[in-house]
């Protein structure tokens, strides 16, 4: 019943440690057999698991998911790029250097991405300002980020959780999107913010700081909400049109490559 109504299809999950690059091929070619979505799938997180399940450099991993149908890919998995915070926070994921070369080889392959950050928990304010200009130093090489999407740290269910005693602010997260602008300004230019983790009215009262986007309708999201999000799993395009008319702002829909449509 959803045919022709959903527009992209985003696949990110848990590394699972019999699956080669083969197995994620397989599941964007089911789903583009059937319907015509854009696949907006796989950090380079996963990325990176595949490559190394399957004996094969990123490059010739990413050119497989391409051939299979990959459309874009989630820059998630970046947290903060910086390995020593990165050592504390998630000590088993990829380096900054092995994140920034698979975002830059999907960039040269044609593949673009989104961008991270995930702020909010043990880092400083000068590590999200030096976060901010690597995504700036890559998007003036690459041109292939679509969007920047600054991500709240939830403390739910999660070992880093126990670590931070409070979540930031209404403050705090309008001057980490205000500083996404200006840094990220001209090379990026859209901003989102994460209604999911923000909750609708917050993430509205982020228009006033930089931000021009509000993300997707979602369907199903699990991550934010296992970790403690209580904004909903789904909000649909009438309550987008109201929450950003609301704001005194003009509502446009677009693609993932944020074409209008």
């Amino acid at each position: 019943e959803l045919r022709g109504i959903i527009k992209e299809i985003c696949i990110q999950g848990g590394l699972h440690p019999n699956f080669r690059v083969e197995n994620y091929c397989e599941i964007i070619e089911m789903i583009k057999s059937h319907f015509a979505v854009h696949i907006h799938a796989y950090s380079p997180m996963e990325i990176y698991h595949m490559a190394r399940n399957s004996g094969m450099g990123a490059v010739d991993v990413l050119k497989e998911l391409k051939k299979a149908g990959l459309d874009s890919i989630p820059g998630t998995a970046a947290e903060i790029l910086d390995d020593s915070i990165r050592a504390i926070i998630c000590p088993t994921k990829l380096k900054t250097e092995q994140w920034v070369e698979i975002i830059k080889t999907a960039h040269r392959l044609g593949i673009p991405s989104t961008a991270t950050i995930m702020y909010g928990h043990i880092e400083s304010l000068g590590d999200r300002i030096a976060h901010l200009f690597k995504i700036r130093e890559i998007q003036q090489e690459t041109g292939g980020f679509t969007e920047f999407v600054p991500l709240k740290f939830m403390r739910k269910n999660n070992e880093l959780g126990r670590m931070v005693k409070s979540k930031p602010s209404v403050l705090e997260d309008a001057i980490v999107h205000a500083l996404a602008r200006v840094i990220l300004h001209p090379r990026c230019t859209n901003i989102q913010a994460s209604w999911v983790k923000l909750g609708p009215r917050d993430a509205q009262r982020m228009l006033d700081f930089g931000v021009n986007d509000l993300g997707g309708t979602l369907m199903e999201e699990n991550i934010s909400r296992l970790s403690g999000s209580r904004a909903g799993e789904y909000m649909s395009p009438e309550d987008f049109d109201r929450l950003i008319k609301d704001a005194g702002r003009i509502s446009r829909r677009r693609s993932t490559l944020y074409e209008l449509l």
